[in-house]
């Protein structure tokens, strides 16, 4: 037996035992309640999409009323704005105060800790990105073209050290963070007019906020909503009133290297690692072990509360137990060590269901599955720009890549690696796309992309590739390039990718072999992959997926080169530097040698056209203007591509919550059944996990 053959016999093995664990977590035909049974998600879905008003009356936790009582803390009316963020949630119930929460995290004080709190946020993303709601901005409004957005925050806002939160923290970050030369923080995109420059930020008042560009900038709000800020998204904000001792300007005696990674100032503002540092989040950081555990506690200034009135955090503490290994962190959840478990931070997948239902009586855990929103599930994808001319002229013509997406058998991908989930596709942006959602043309304009080459047809692919001379020329039984010089299809991709990606690429070496191809898999070291591909010496990519979202527009690189990353290296480096001084220097240098490689698109090509049609969208103020220009540049996919080649899209991502846990919403609950992937679409931060609760604190301490 091959090791193919083999893989994919073990990965059957445990084929129906997952795809019936699979169909019992399903919200389809519930099973009556039993008396040990977890309550069901509230029939409440989605969120409300505008403002709600406070209730007359507010509460706090009864540890932080007893401070009140005893003096040490200000009453809650002082602590928080007279405004405060409501959460609009439908879903939620009437909750309890108390209780610990653990999770787990690679490290004490990995990014993935920010990405359950959505505080640093100016504007929050309701109804999986489909609606743009309040942050610490209450209201916002732009002048006609959008090059001018007045953003007005909440009265009374604190940091969680007690000192007040304004405007002026976010101009301490712009001026003496971004626009100091000494510092590596640079302007984030959100920053930048469709032209490519920065924008000039004034603070008319502690409120207050204008942000000016030179061209309209429709998009902003949608930008301003996206990641987690002082996280993966930008810092765009710190607090002046700790870390100015720490900055020359407000501190002549601050060493020369503050501002590298290693100065007092950046390690004193990490607030997921140094105890005191103040945060806008629903948990301060209380203790530290690195490389063990980190205990964060409620915020006591935290700014938002639910429609009872009651002060968020619900859970009195959040403990975060480190751990690299996917497989001990298996096995303190099914040792009931954690309590929940957003399942792409730990490492889990549709292949882990089975066991973690098995284990269920010992570890108390629901699983709960969540729409991911891919596009593409595993994908692939050639290097428009390979350094090769020969290569690169194949890889350029559509219906060569046509005909490889034909000899794809993406359905037994879909049986054997998601458990005969989520739904057949070529390759597309999100499903969960606001374009998608917005009328029936989007719809239809989605269906066509998903369907256009995702048919399984060897036979339509050798007749393809017989057309365009891809044919065995000298009768060894392979096919070569049209001019019978040897061809052979590399699947490049770091080692370390997961057993998801590894089992499509085994796939798609034995589907393109099966039409006369020479495939061969290239796991390479992780370090350089990166500098590899840019330079355009890698042949494909094929250990990614697509989960950009909210739109087409606002996070645009899978649609066309604008870094890179992705599948035109070179020209993505090349619109990269428009703009720069760069872009006018190395004209007569060979594009794979110049500083860094760089390669100006073809003229009538399709990445030219793509360009022209983004550069009009970033311009274009009306909403429905600019969804029509992105269902252009989808026709350009549709009629030149694929540029990327998808698997199986919007398969379920795998959560695990307590038995007891309350407010943590079902599939059913979430108004597009969930948007996990994208980091733009900061999950599980937009669904609030303060809100969560104990139904039976006293045993959750």
């Amino acid at each position: 037996m091959s090791m193919l053959d083999r893989r994919t016999f073990l990965y059957s093995a445990g084929f129906a035992a997952g795809a019936l664990a699979l169909g019992a977590c399903s919200s389809a035909d519930p099973a009556p309640p039993s008396r040990n049974s977890t309550p069901t998600a509230r029939a409440g879905k989605g969120s409300e999409p505008k403002p709600l008003t406070p209730p007359a009356k507010l509460t706090e936790a009864p540890a932080l009323a007893a401070q009140v009582e005893a003096g040490t803390l200000p009453a809650l009316g002082k602590r928080i704005p007279a405004n405060p963020y409501v959460v609009p949630h439908r879903w939620l119930e009437p909750a309890k105060y108390g209780g610990g929460l653990t999770i787990l995290a690679p490290a004490t004080n990995d990014l993935q800790i920010r990405e359950y709190m959505y505080g640093h946020s100016l504007l929050r993303f309701l109804n999986d990105a489909l609606d743009i709601g309040p942050g610490l901005v209450e209201s916002w409004e732009s002048n006609e073209d959008t090059s001018q957005w007045t953003l007005h925050f909440r009265q009374g806002l604190h940091w969680s050290d007690g000192k007040p939160w304004t405007t002026a923290d976010i101009m301490f970050w712009w001026e003496d963070m971004v626009l100091n030369e000494e510092h590596t923080e640079v302007p984030p995109d959100e920053t930048r007019s469709a032209k490519g420059t920065v924008m000039k930020l004034t603070a008319p008042d502690d409120v207050t906020l204008v942000m000016s560009f030179d061209a309209p900038s429709p998009l902003t709000p949608m930008r301003l909503a996206g990641y987690v800020n002082r996280g993966n998204g930008a810092t765009w904000m710190e607090p002046k009133h700790y870390l100015s001792r720490y900055h020359p300007r407000y501190n002549k005696s601050v060493p020369k290297d503050w501002a590298t990674a290693d100065g007092e100032f950046d390690r004193r503002r990490d607030y997921s690692q140094v105890v005191g540092c103040p945060t806008m989040t629903g948990w301060r950081l209380k203790s530290y072990s690195e490389g063990r555990q980190a205990v964060w506690e409620r915020n006591p200034y935290y700014w938002v509360v639910d429609k009872e009135g009651r002060q968020l955090p619900n859970i009195d503490t959040l403990t975060i137990r480190a751990n690299e290994d996917v497989e001990v962190g298996k096995l303190q959840i099914q040792e009931g060590k954690v309590s929940y478990v957003h399942g792409p931070f730990a490492g889990l997948n549709l292949g882990d269901v089975s066991g973690l239902k098995k284990t269920q009586d010992r570890s108390g855990m629901d699983v709960v599955l969540w729409d991911s929103g891919t596009g593409t599930g595993s994908m692939f994808f050639f290097n428009y720009d390979h350094q090769d001319p020969k290569m690169r002229a194949l890889i350029r013509m559509p219906k060569f890549r046509q005909a490889l997406s034909h000899a794809f058998h993406r359905a037994d991908a879909r049986k054997q690696i998601y458990f005969n989930t989520g739904e057949l596709t070529t390759g597309t942006m999100s499903p969960k796309a606001s374009e998608y959602q917005a009328d029936e043309q989007g719809k239809e304009i989605y269906r066509q992309w998903r369907d256009s080459y995702v048919k399984y047809d060897p036979a339509l692919a050798k007749k393809i590739l017989d057309e365009i001379g891809v044919v065995d020329k000298n009768g060894d039984g392979v096919r070569e390039l049209p001019d019978g010089s040897p061809l052979s299809i590399r699947l490049d991709y770091p080692a370390d990718t997961g057993v998801e990606h590894q089992q499509k690429n085994n796939m798609l070496k034995r589907d393109w072999e099966a039409i006369g191809l020479t495939v061969k898999l290239n796991p390479m070291p992780p370090d350089g992959y990166g500098d590899q591909w840019n330079a355009g010496r890698l042949t494909a990519q094929c250990a990614w997926e697509v989960s950009s979202g909210p739109d087409h527009l606002a996070q645009a690189a899978w649609m066309l080169p604008l870094e890179p990353s992705r599948w035109a290296p070179l020209e993505g480096q090349f619109y990269n530097l428009r703009g720069t001084p760069q872009e006018k220097e190395e004209l007569d240098v060979d594009p794979f040698k110049r500083t860094p490689p760089r390669m100006e698109p073809e003229p009538d090509g399709p990445i030219a056209a793509l360009w022209k049609l983004y550069d009009q969208s970033k311009l274009e103020p009306d909403q429905v203007k600019r969804r029509q220009l992105a269902f252009e540049m989808v026709k350009i996919h549709i009629e030149q591509g694929p540029f990327f080649m998808g698997t199986v899209a919007n398969t379920p991502v795998v959560m695990l919550a307590h038995k007891d846990l309350g407010n943590v919403p079902r599939r059913e609950n979430l108004a597009q059944g969930g948007f996990v992937n994208p980091w733009q679409h900061p999950t599980p931060a937009v669904y609030d996990p303060e809100t969560y609760f104990w139904r039976n604190p006293d045993q959750h301490t």
